[in-house]
């Protein structure tokens, strides 16, 4: 059956020991106290994250638990795929990887006092693997789930040799089912399927408090937490409150980040505000500071998603025109300061991303699908568009003008449209914030000069979340979830058939293609580490030539803004390159004695 252990790792072996007591980054004995004030965009109406309906509060997570929940596993902030015991305090399974077996930690308990079980688990597995889709999908290959000791679960697989499968138990949110199957303040039977606004019972670091529903949620930190000495918690989650604001748009947020008092850091995504903006008063004064941190993650695909489920996206010649016709070059230097660098890969930032032509390890995956995938994958290195003068703006359009001739379309007067039918070609491109608009007008405009009625609508937040989920729009700029470092069965939500048409996945871009689900299996069954990191550059190549998406563009690292009210650990995570969670708040340290 295997060792029992407390740790697994789907790349290099862990580099801390079974017994260690903290990650190496944390101040151990960093104060407990004082406030994290947040703010979040839009409003939110529910407190169940695991169902489609509903917008869930920030705090909560329907994938890691969030701050009101613990998992069986927690993935490492220090390193790469690697995850350490929480819930469960030992884990072991056998060398055909056909089951995984976690042994519940006998302290872990919920807010009530109530031990976690076998039977929590169990429940827990069964019930997610019924509300949502990308649960459904994530759990596929998961046939049972069982009791297989006083303190045991045991989870079964249908299949051998799926190295990520155990990984994948391990990142199980916990929910209890005393709570969950119990009746509400109402008298009426609370209903997991449905959203909810009576806080939930949980088990993690923090507990909901006073809330406003859909402005403001205050998180509060239970003072008795089972896990507060758990190796991969000491010296975290020291804010004895985080209070999160909700307010209209990023402008707002900036604004409120600006003034103080509602906003303590932020992670600054817009170029210009980092390179020019940052000149007022408290940042003047030492109040508010900025620094840059290296992002060693991998950088998931940012784009124009298209939704290859519309007719007028499903010929390939249009999807490539719509990739020439975009101008990285020019945005990069009139409105992003040069700061940001292309994005040229689903796995950009890392050894996962394809480069060049396939080598031998590649094409053992490539070539049964010949005939399935585009003959540019064998014998062309996959190059963007690059613009740099009047000459390659010409360029580039023209050959957008020949596919889209080619796929059927011609100019009629200043509109391009099907020759056949004599309709428009039209794009509606969708943002959820009034910024978004800075960054797709220009797309927009290159648009236009073939001729396509390229028109921008820009929705709440809300609105876009349930236009999003239910892959109700034709382009819409936004990053993937973030993708790690050993990539497996989530591919199947990203981009697999099964998942193109089920509202709640992740595939937006609506790809059904069975080359693409042949590629996924090669990655969930990656039988060592360089068939996995092989089986995916094969899958970003094809996925890359496939044109369904318009990459944009990506920075390797993290702009860090925030009010000098916080102690910080010497070092960073040298993994996730930040860990708000491990900060302090200063008026929290210990008072010197003052001088006689």
């Amino acid at each position: 059956m295997g060792e029992w252990q407390t740790s697994m790792s789907l790349a290099e072996p862990s580099r801390y020991p079974p017994d260690f007591q903290h990650y190496d980054y944390v101040n151990p004995d960093a104060p407990k106290g004082g406030k994290l004030n947040s703010v979040a965009i839009g409003s939110y109406d529910s407190f169940n994250p695991f169902v489609v309906r509903g917008t869930a509060a920030a705090g909560l997570a329907n994938f890691g638990g969030g701050l009101l929940f613990d998992t069986l596993m927690e993935q490492s902030t220090d390193e790469p795929s690697v995850s350490y015991a929480m819930i469960a305090e030992a884990v072991r399974y056998p060398e055909d990887e056909s089951s995984v077996t976690f042994r519940l930690n006998p302290k872990a308990k919920w807010h009530d006092g109530e031990p976690i079980t076998v039977e929590d688990v169990i429940w827990s597995f069964d019930t997610l693997k019924k509300l949502h889709p990308q649960w459904a999908t994530y759990y596929k290959n998961v046939v049972k789930a069982e009791k297989t000791g006083e303190r045991e679960v045991t989870f079964t697989f249908d299949q051998t040799g799926n190295r990520e499968l155990p990984h994948i138990m391990g990142d199980l949110t916990v929910l209890p089912k005393h709570w969950w199957e119990g009746t509400g303040p109402d008298g009426k039977k609370r209903d997991i399927t449905q959203p909810t606004l009576e806080a939930p019972l949980g088990s993690g670091p923090y507990r909901i408090g006073r809330h406003v529903t859909g402005q403001s949620i205050e998180w509060d930190r239970v003072k008795d937490y089972w896990g507060a000495d758990v190796a991969p918690h000491k010296g975290r989650y020291n804010f004895d409150t985080i209070d999160y604001t909700y307010l209209r748009d990023t402008n707002a947020s900036w604004e409120a980040f600006k003034k103080g008092g509602l906003d303590d850091y932020r992670i600054e995504n817009i170029s210009r505000r980092w390179a020019k903006e940052y000149d007022f008063p408290a940042f003047k004064n030492g109040e508010v500071k900025k620094t840059t941190i290296p992002d060693h993650q991998v950088e998931s695909m940012q784009a124009y998603v298209l939704n290859n489920r519309l007719p007028k996206f499903q010929d390939r010649r249009v999807r490539e025109a719509l990739t020439l016709a975009y101008n990285f070059e020019d945005m990069n230097k009139s409105l992003f300061f040069g700061l940001y660098q292309r994005m040229s890969s689903y796995f950009d930032n890392s050894e996962l991303a394809s480069r060049g032509l396939p080598d031998e390890r590649e094409l053992k995956f490539l070539e049964p699908l010949k005939d399935q995938i585009p003959p540019e994958v064998f014998t062309e290195e996959f190059k963007l568009p690059v613009y740099t003068d009047n000459q390659s703006t010409r360029d580039n359009l023209r050959k957008a003008y020949e596919l889209l001739q080619q796929a059927g379309y011609e100019r009629k007067g200043s509109r391009l449209v099907n020759a056949k039918t004599g309709e428009p070609l039209s794009i509606e491109m969708l943002g959820d914030d009034p910024t978004d608009a800075r960054t797709l007008q220009p797309y927009a405009d290159s648009l236009k000069r073939l001729g396509i009625d390229a028109r921008i609508r820009i929705v709440d937040s809300n609105q876009y979340i349930e236009r999003m989920t239910n892959f109700d729009f034709e382009l819409a700029a936004m990053k993937y979830y973030p993708q790690s470092m050993s990539p497996g069965n989530e591919q199947r939500d990203f981009w697999s058939s099964g998942a193109a048409d089920s509202p709640g996945s992740r595939n937006y871009a609506g790809i059904k293609n069975p080359a693409i689900d042949k590629l996924i299996n090669d990655i969930v069954y990656a039988k060592d580490r360089d068939d996995l990191v092989a089986a995916t550059h094969a899958l970003d190549r094809v996925m890359l030539w496939e044109y369904y998406v318009v990459p944009q563009w990506y920075k390797p690292e993290i702009w860090l803004a925030y009010w000098d009210k916080f102690g910080r650990p010497e070092k960073s995570p040298s993994y996730s390159g930040l860990d708000p969670f491990s900060w302090w708040v200063k008026s929290a340290e210990p008072q010197k004695d003052a001088a006689n």
